[in-house]
């Protein structure tokens, strides 16, 4: 559904009256146009606060890039920033700085104690401004359930305030900013989160903090197409988000089982065809459904892949007037039938080695909702399912989850017009997010690359002012 107001207030007649009545006006994103799109252009500048450990791999990934790469000097506590690489020229923070950024990179994994802190202050005070439209912060940190020592976990930990305050101060102009949690010696998995992060692909993802542990070496892939060769699995793909995630692994080259109820096949069938792949008619509810669809991948593929759990549905009413169906279905849907088809595909071996399962949550379920007990109470199981499994998965495995804000679909275009004008305002970036949004962070989790992306919670949400 379109946005007329953010049209609006982008003509010079509405952005005037906008700012004359003191109403939001929202910047447009800038999403991916094409795949071999450089990740991240412009002028960046890297920085480092002493000890960072980080600073060589994001000098390197950044170094493939297309942008024009600075590093801070000027600061003794900003030494260390020139470990970034040759391609990196140095740029006097105490000098007069002429350059309009396309990114802000700092690590900040050497923090110490609250001391230590300061040098977030010294690298983004004189810089901040001179962040531009649809730009990108990243702070790279040390996880501080890894800290030893309890005044280096205080400073760590409050990288995450430190981000999202950050986040909801840019966001008016289509920027934002993002927090990767590095745990000792997992600096080398990096690549694949620095780049979603500071490309077109995050741009509703902002004020999120992403733990990155250690893993096997990521494989080379091809750019491109890093999905390649591999099997996708994507429940509720007739439709909305669930056909962007399926249009959009295919783009990235995989093959798609894309599933949904028996109704829907006719929109399936198109959403398939178009991506070449094949179409399953199941409702993931039915007691026969997990043999069904291990059956249906063990006949055509052999295996598979990844896993989207994306098949969702919501019984809204309030606790005291919700039918019993209404909570059970509910339930059953978002959260039991993941559990029973993955439980299936492992019992059957048919996950594949370095495979990826993606669950989808809400952020419902991260904050509660009014008249949705039953929608939240699944979608944060689902939180603790993730985290949980995380934990249990062998051979490469990963499993991540996605919890959407206000995205714009059929389902979002059906609301009041107030609650969903609430709904596309109320966050840092004041718009409501596309289903591509999600797909694109889903690409990213299912990246061979992100190896040592498990057992997260990404909003894609724009930094929603509900939950956390």
């Amino acid at each position: 559904m379109s946005d007329l107001y953010l049209r609006i207030v982008n003509t010079p007649v509405g952005k005037t009256a906008a700012q004359s009545l003191g109403l939001p006006a929202p910047v447009p994103l800038k999403r991916l146009k094409r795949t071999d799109q450089p990740f991240i252009e412009g002028d960046v500048l890297i920085g480092a606060a002493a000890g960072g450990k980080a600073i060589a791999t994001i000098g390197s990934t950044l170094s493939a890039s297309a942008a024009t790469l600075h590093h801070a000097s000027g600061n003794e506590r900003l030494n260390d920033s020139s470990k970034a690489g040759n391609k990196a020229r140095p740029l006097d923070l105490g000098s007069d700085i002429d350059h309009t950024f396309s990114a802000l990179v700092f690590d900040a994994s050497g923090l110490k104690g609250p001391d230590d802190l300061r040098a977030l202050y010294d690298f983004f005070h004189p810089t901040i401004k001179k962040l531009g439209s649809n730009a990108r912060i990243l702070v790279v940190g040390q996880n501080p359930a890894t800290c030893r020592k309890a005044p280096q976990a205080a400073a760590q930990q409050a990288l995450e305030g430190f981000v999202r305050s950050v986040g909801k101060e840019i966001g008016k102009k289509g920027s934002t900013a993002n927090l990767l949690w590095v745990a000792p010696g997992a600096e080398k998995q990096l690549d694949s989160s620095v780049r979603f992060f500071l490309s077109a692909r995050s741009a509703y993802v902002s004020g999120q903090v992403v733990k990155i542990g250690k893993s096997d070496a990521a494989p080379a892939t091809n750019p491109v197409a890093p999905l390649t060769g591999k099997i996708a699995l994507v429940t509720g793909a007739s439709r909305g988000i669930g056909a962007a995630i399926a249009e959009t692994l295919a783009r990235d080259g995989a093959t798609v089982i894309g599933l949904d109820i028996p109704p829907a096949m006719e929109d399936l069938q198109k959403v398939t065809s178009a991506i070449k792949g094949k179409a399953l008619a199941c409702d993931i509810t039915d007691d026969k459904a997990p043999k069904l669809i291990a059956d249906f991948i063990d006949e055509h593929f052999g295996g598979v892949d990844l896993v989207i759990h994306n098949a969702g549905i919501t019984r809204d009413k309030t606790l005291g007037n919700m039918p019993e169906h209404f909570w059970d279905m509910t339930i059953a849907v978002n959260l039991t039938a993941e559990e029973l088809i993955d439980e299936e595909l492992a019992k059957r071996e048919l996950m594949k080695d370095n495979g990826r399962i993606v669950c989808i949550s809400s952020i419902s379920g991260i904050a509660g909702n009014f008249g949705q007990t039953n929608y939240s109470t699944a979608k944060c199981g689902v939180i603790g399912y993730v985290e949980a499994m995380a934990r249990q998965l062998k051979n490469g495995v990963t499993i991540n989850a996605i919890a959407p804000g206000f995205i714009e679909t059929q389902m979002t275009a059906a609301m009041p017009v107030t609650i969903r004008e609430a709904g596309r305002r109320m966050n840092s970036l004041s718009q409501g997010g596309q289903p591509v949004d999600v797909a694109e962070a889903i690409a990213w989790y299912c990246s061979p690359a992100s190896n040592g992306v498990n057992g997260n919670v990404v909003r894609v949400c724009g930094q929603s002012l509900i939950g956390k």
